[in-house]
């Protein structure tokens, strides 16, 4: 199978690492950690000035044309720089909701902010008791006149306390865990009612608990069927998914290339630690473990366009399981190479293990993904 990029392909990732690898080194990244909203604003900027926020819409909307492959390219060169952007919440999830169920009248007004950077999204989805179920919403939204009321708490809004808007599911009928009665709203992200706690995550990274207290919207901001947007939410997720295994291998790749230069240089007992066999095996099992990687991530990514919700399900859940595995074997055979120093704050490796760890939870882990793939395969009982 041929995986060469296109020529169109290649510029863009050419253009994206080198922006990075030019502004992104790992003090950088530090102090756009320490700015009030955890990233760099500047960037977010650079970013748009490059059209990167405008991979994956339609040239008729804004943006550029690109598709899962673009998406993947900025992606993987995302992890290898640590990138604390909202590039997932803002692009890929909630750009994924309003390419796949907003009208085009919505699209013309929604996107041209977003593309240009001057308006982030976040997809307020996940609730504290659903876990990884996407249909378990208990968030409502009950008809008053022409409009809808927004009751209840979605919890780990990637990036939510400092997006301008949110895209809200809510359950407009039937009981909690229904697959149908479940629609998507556009809030304003200070609109009366709305109440966002923001925290740091482990790895760097930002989130929030949103409370919706008689969130009232109008008509205009429901997006697509108010009654069917599982569908839209379960595709969105696996697209979703193929991009952070893409984040993914490129911070492996980047704890690979690290601990290689490391035994390369590290001296113990008079000699370079990577003469030793035995270290070069550890490294050579991370090296196996992260072309593994990067093969499933390829697969999610050619399989994040397919109109087959189960076949995408399927290889999407495979490559959530591999990136899971691979992660770990990455990320610890990284940290334990390089010692002590692996486990400190100040150097990059521990942070990369760190990201790779909750992509490995986002979504479900290795081990949900596990399962799903028994019980679409007819292995275990549904």
């Amino acid at each position: 199978m041929d995986f060469d990029l296109s020529e169109e392909q290649r510029l863009l990732k050419d253009s994206v690492e080198r922006l990075l690898a030019d502004r992104y080194d790992f003090e950088a990244r530090t102090r756009h950690s320490r700015e009030p909203e955890g990233f760099s604003k500047a960037m977010w900027g650079s970013y748009a000035e490059q059209g990167l926020l405008a991979v994956p819409f339609a040239e008729e909307d804004g943006g550029i044309g690109g598709g899962p492959v673009e998406t993947m390219i900025v992606m993987e060169a995302f992890g290898g720089a640590l990138a604390l952007e909202p590039y997932l919440a803002t692009v890929v999830l909630a750009g994924g909701v309003l390419r796949h169920a907003a009208s085009p009248e919505q699209r013309a007004e929604w996107l041209p902010g977003l593309i240009a950077g001057e308006t982030r999204y976040a997809h307020a989805h996940s609730e504290r008791q659903a876990r990884y179920d996407l249909n378990d919403v208990g968030v409502t939204a009950r008809r008053d006149g022409d409009g809808w009321i927004l009751e209840g708490e979605k919890s780990l809004v990637l990036h939510g306390d400092s997006a301008d808007r949110l895209i809200v599911s809510a359950r407009t009928g039937g009981s909690r865990r229904d697959l149908g009665g479940i629609g998507l709203f556009l809030i304003d992200g200070s609109a009366e009612g709305v109440s966002r706690r923001g925290y740091p995550t482990q790895d760097g990274m930002r989130a929030a608990e949103v409370s919706l207290s008689s969130v009232r919207v109008g008509p205009e901001a429901v997006i697509g069927d108010p009654e069917g947007a599982l569908p839209v939410i379960e595709r969105v997720t696996d697209e979703a998914i193929a991009a952070l295994c893409a984040e993914a291998v490129g911070a492996m790749d980047r704890m690979h290339r690290l601990t290689v230069e490391y035994l390369k240089t590290r001296k113990q007992f008079g000699v370079t630690i990577g003469s030793f066999q035995v270290l070069q095996h550890r490294a050579a099992d991370m090296f196996i473990a992260l072309e593994q990687a990067r093969s499933m991530s390829f697969l999610a990514t050619m399989m994040a366009g397919e109109g087959d919700a189960e076949e995408r399900a399927r290889a999407i859940a495979g490559a959530k399981v591999q990136i899971g595995r691979s992660g770990r074997v990455v990320g610890q055979g990284a940290v334990q190479l390089h010692g002590g120093v692996g486990m400190t704050m100040e150097y990059s490796v521990g942070h990369y293990f760190k990201r790779v760890t909750m992509i490995d939870q986002l979504f479900g882990d290795a081990d949900h993904h596990l399962g799903r793939v028994a019980r679409m395969g007819g292995l275990i009982a549904a």
